[in-house]
């Protein structure tokens, strides 16, 4: 049986790889999407050693021109995507106002626009397949702002992903396609609670949920 191809955008060595891992256990194909895709050479192969055909893709995902070309290149190597699982995210830590407008801009193209490019990308194949999964990284501080934290950028594109994610939910569930946000409420780290691997099962989690019970939100809190 041919296998369903799984798009990871925002591939970094923690969640995007393990995300990318849990699909390959699960019998898909991978693309992974990262700035530096020469980076992701390693990836690859372990994806390989889990039966998976893997490629790495570079793209700029705060340029959502840019995301969205990664995305057509695949499709014209690979083929459609079955599920598309956006990763995309920047921890600048810093006072509120320290950075410039224009680092902020990026920083949310990054968290919002490119997450609306990628699924606005891998849209009509999933119309035209009757179905398909778009899945989120969410994280905790936009279901509760703290002062303090220092990631001003983060927090507003993880607001408004969120936004995103629980409006496409109900716009494309009548088209067959699931949309699901998964929301992390705490630091993701190898060896914790939060560990990329567990965290991971929740996006498989929600992919496997049958028609008709589709979850929008899953909050991880590490237990």
């Amino acid at each position: 049986m041919q296998r369903k191809l799984a798009i990871v955008a925002g591939a970094g060595p923690g969640m995007g790889l393990a995300i990318a891992r849990r699909f390959a256990r699960g019998g898909f194909d991978i693309a992974l999407v990262a700035r530096n895709a020469g980076r992701l050479e390693g990836a690859t192969a372990e994806l390989g050693a889990l039966g998976a055909r893997a490629s790495a893709h570079a793209a700029d995902l705060s340029d959502p021109v840019a995301a969205e070309a990664a995305i057509a290149a695949i499709r014209a190597a690979r083929g459609p995507a079955a599920v598309l699982a956006y990763n995309g995210g920047a921890w600048n830590q810093g006072a509120p106002l320290a950075m410039t407008a224009e680092a902020f801009h990026r920083d949310l193209a990054l968290g919002v626009s490119g997450a609306y490019a990628c699924a606005r990308a891998v849209h009509a194949d999933m119309v035209a397949a009757g179905g398909g999964t778009l899945l989120f990284t969410g994280g905790g501080l936009s279901l509760a702002p703290q002062a303090g934290v220092g990631v001003a950028s983060l927090v507003a594109g993880k607001a408004g992903l969120r936004g995103l994610a629980l409006v496409l939910h109900e716009e494309l569930k009548p088209q067959g396609i699931h949309v699901g946000l998964v929301t992390i409420a705490g630091m993701v780290a190898p060896g914790t609670a939060f560990d990329p691997d567990r965290i991971a099962e929740a996006y498989w989690a929600l992919h496997a949920e049958p028609e008709g019970a589709w979850t929008a939100e899953a909050v991880f809190s590490g237990r």
